[in-house]
């Protein structure tokens, strides 16, 4: 079969394009199949032991008092972890955490080894991607203590998973770092084609449900933002994690694309510092009140998850000297830019044809909320018309089609965070229009 390089989307035959992402010239052959050297031996990949035997519901224990160590339900102690997977890790479970390189995956992973290791757990690191000294340099640096934690550097599944079975009794916990270099010699193609990443996190999941070993698997992304992979891998595991931020920022949000033992509106905030990655309690240490004022610099309390946050929307409108003016935005849609654009042109009366709109969302990170659009709509204004928005102001609201301001969600929660915040002026749905809005920046006009 053909396999997408940039999105890793299949095809049966090749062609020019890709569907899905639109690149051109992605697409490269993969025979997907079992070694025949092996295949004509008799040698297959080798499964969970047979020991592993099917059960009743009613045999299982009812209570934590009958229940064994790796029966029980636990948490890490790294609330804002804790908190975004629903509350607690459930015996079994597989994690698989992804990331942009360089963002902290295996910053926090290192972190959640150690507090699962103060509990007792018994962990089993496979380094794949960094040798046990180079881990050292790194717990080291981030004063972490990892003496009791094992750690296998080998990427030869057949290796990692014989040691698992042979040791089930005593691992409690396994991390796999990264299974972009996990290797399954039984199947055709280097570490980390779809085949090879397929097969093996088939056999990790396979482990971790028969034993009920909790796993974390560490992805990469492709360079549109995706998991690495098939996928079917995103279907096997249990929860899906995705740490963004930009990696020149300190602010990481740990969002959850999929989980199937909780919910998955919930996003942990983190900072990253020279001593790892430290938990976001308080929103008010995201954003700084006393800074200077300035024309296009505009607050807005967002939803990440089920919490309010405040974020500094940032635009710029320039004269444009092309006759096509630019329209560029970092961290908020592009598309959404140009509906904004055409509702300030309709109802305000304010042509930006003319002008070349750059719009940026503070700290590196990327804001999907529909309360968004009330802020962003502010700071062109504000840029327009070069006249400074006060800082104790805060904005948030959907804008409609008809230069209405529309409901968000969570609108309540969002008052209350502003006022916490001391936010004098509260722009939301309870403004009729955009011109109720910006009249402040239109003047008499």
């Amino acid at each position: 079969m053909f396999i997408c390089s940039n999105c890793q989307k299949t095809y049966l035959k090749w062609q020019g394009q890709c569907d899905n992402c639109k690149m051109w010239n992605t697409l490269v052959e993969d025979t997907n199949a079992i070694n025949p050297k092996l295949a004509k031996k008799g040698k297959t990949a080798l499964r969970v032991a047979n020991d592993v035997k099917p059960v009743r519901l009613s045999d299982l224990a009812k209570d934590s008092k009958t229940a064994s160590k790796k029966e029980l339900a636990f948490t890490t102690g790294i609330y804002e972890f804790d908190n975004t997977i629903g509350g607690r890790i459930v015996p079994g479970q597989v994690f698989l955490f992804s990331g942009e390189p360089g963002v902290g995956k295996s910053t926090l992973s290192l972190q959640i080894t150690e507090t699962l290791s103060k509990l007792g757990l018994n962990i089993l690191y496979v380094c794949g991607e960094e040798s046990p000294l180079q881990i050292k340099h790194r717990a080291d640096r981030l004063n972490l203590k990892l003496d009791n934690v094992m750690f296998l550097p080998d990427v030869n599944m057949d290796t990692v998973e014989t040691y698992i079975v042979s040791h089930r009794d005593k691992i409690d916990c396994v991390i796999v770092d990264s299974i972009q270099t996990m290797f399954d010699p039984n199947v055709v193609g280097s570490s980390g084609n779809v085949a090879q990443i397929s097969e093996c996190t088939n056999r990790i999941v396979s482990l971790a449900k028969g034993y009920n070993i909790v796993t974390f698997i560490i992805g990469h992304v492709t360079k549109s933002g995706d998991i690495a992979g098939p996928k079917i891998m995103e279907h096997m595991v249990d929860t899906v994690l995705y740490l963004e931020g930009d990696k020149r920022y300190e602010f990481r949000v740990l969002r959850v694309e999929k989980n199937r033992y909780g919910s998955s509106d919930e996003v942990g905030l983190f900072k990253m510092t020279g001593q790892g990655m430290i938990e976001v309690k308080d929103t008010k240490d995201l954003f700084d009140k006393q800074k200077a004022e300035a024309s296009g610099s505009v607050y807005a309390l967002v939803m990440e998850g089920t919490r309010p946050v405040v974020v500094e929307v940032q635009a710029l409108a320039t004269r444009s000297y092309f006759s096509n003016p630019r329209r560029t935005t970092s961290g908020f849609d592009l598309n959404r830019l140009y509906i904004i654009l055409a509702i300030i042109d309709k109802k305000l009366k304010m042509h930006t044809g003319e002008f070349d709109i750059y719009i940026n969302i503070t700290g590196g990170i990327k804001i999907t909320d529909p309360g968004l659009d009330l802020a962003v709509m502010q700071s062109i204004v504000s840029s327009l018309k070069d006249k400074i928005v006060p800082r104790n102001n805060v904005y948030f609201g959907e804008v409609g089609l008809t230069g209405e301001i529309r409901k968000v969600f969570m609108e309540d929660r969002r008052v209350k965070e502003a006022k916490r915040l001391e936010f004098k002026n509260i722009y939301s749905s309870k403004e009729k229009n955009i011109k109720d809005v910006a009249s402040s920046l239109l003047g008499n006009e």
